[in-house]
């Protein structure tokens, strides 16, 4: 029997760092064959160049497709996506998989899901159902779960989101999150480990920031990330590590205030462009608080009793562990919140994602089916209509 060609496409640092386990199951499995899609800001040196990372970890990239614009617009955005296309084609022409597996909502991913459609390429949709009313990805995921033909889904509620969205229920199946599988699969670094490998010394206390544009709001994303730095400065005894925001349209404008925030305060600050997954999961391990606005902060750091201050309207509508303390966009808000998450032990947190099995799921099922026709029913909801 033919092993199944199954394609995995990433085209940002932290997709790929949620996507690790699954890849290596799917490399070691006797049935299956990885194939590795790589795009987006992986292939750009403003971002880090994290294709490299992907590299070191042991996988072989069939086809790395150039798309991402030196660009912060919407325009600039469309245009990728315009990019993408075009050389997605051509890989997947070549590469002809199985099945195409996409996580989440990022606008590279859409790129990916239209054209597998097109070449009548199976699509795989991970943590599909999920909502964040403050960026365009909300409807970017929701528009890749209708292209997808299989969906696993990161809760319960998500899984008949899907299916409200007309997907079958035996195609769609709760799995929860994929980056948990970190939590029992990856050794972490010790605090020294962790300093020694950052070149920066820490104590536990610092805090760990991530801070990306609002894409579907009429906020400018240096005032908000100026009033983020701000509330930092109410906390001088915390050192701080922030990573790079991505490669969504007024991603840009927040560099330059963050390489400047890091020079002023070299001490204090360490500003990376990646710190790829194993740093990225010890720094949170270790921290006192993670502070941004990044879906991580949602889905994995309360696995780890660590406190997540989550700023503004990025991530609203996802589900949320009590360790999430929210807040608005005001210097005021802001350092009260991260007052507050100080002084409250979160301890043992139950996180609505699950608690990290669900790639040696999603394997078995991919080696155990197969798609004759991608011709799909719209499934209605009884008493709906």
């Amino acid at each position: 029997m033919t092993n199944k060609n199954v394609c995995v496409f990433t085209g940002t640092r932290a997709e790929y760092g949620l996507l690790y386990w699954l890849m290596k199951d799917i490399q070691a499995h006797l049935e299956l064959n990885l194939q590795l899609v790589v795009t987006g800001s992986h292939l750009s040196p403003e971002f880090g160049l994290t294709y490299k990372e992907i590299e070191s970890d042991g996988f072989k990239i069939d086809a790395k497709v150039e798309m991402l614009l030196s660009s912060d617009t919407p325009v600039g955005v469309a245009k990728s996506m315009g990019l993408a296309v075009l050389g997605l084609t051509d890989a997947l022409d070549r590469l002809q998989p199985d099945y195409l597996v996409i996580l989440g909502d990022r606008y590279e991913a859409l790129a990916a899901a239209q054209t597998a459609q097109i070449l009548r390429i199976p699509v795989v949709h991970l943590s599909g159902g999920e909502v964040t009313e403050g960026a365009y990805d909300d409807s970017i995921r929701h528009a890749i779960s209708k292209l997808s033909y299989f969906h696993f889904t990161s809760n319960s509620r998500y899984r008949e989101r899907v299916i409200q969205l007309g997907e079958s229920p035996t195609r769609v199946f709760n799995v929860g999150s994929i980056g948990l599988e970190h939590l029992k699969r990856t050794p972490l670094m010790s605090l020294k480990e962790l300093s020694i490998s950052l070149d920066f010394e820490l104590t536990d206390k610092f805090f760990l920031v991530t801070y990306h544009p609002v894409t579907l709001s009429n906020e400018s994303p240096e005032e908000s990330f100026k009033v983020l730095l701000d509330s930092l400065n109410r906390f001088p005894e915390y050192k701080v590590i922030i990573t790079y925001p991505n490669s969504d349209d007024g991603g840009r404008k927040i560099i330059p205030l963050l390489e400047r925030y890091g020079k002023d305060n070299l001490k204090r600050v360490l500003t990376i462009k990646s710190l790829g997954q194993k740093r990225y999961l010890s720094a949170v391990k270790h921290s006192a608080a993670v502070i941004g606005n990044s879906s991580s902060g949602i889905a994995e750091v309360p696995s780890f009793s660590v406190p997540t201050i989550n700023i503004g309207s990025r991530q609203k509508g996802r589900l949320m562990a009590k360790s999430v303390f929210h807040t608005e966009v005001n210097l005021q808000d802001i350092t009260t919140t991260i007052k507050k998450a100080l002084t409250v032990n979160v301890g043992e947190v139950e996180n609505p994602y699950g608690s990290g099995n669900c790639s040696k799921i999603i394997v078995e099922y991919l080696s155990n089916n197969t798609v004759s026709c991608l011709a799909k029913k719209f499934f209605d909801i009884e008493g709906t209509l």
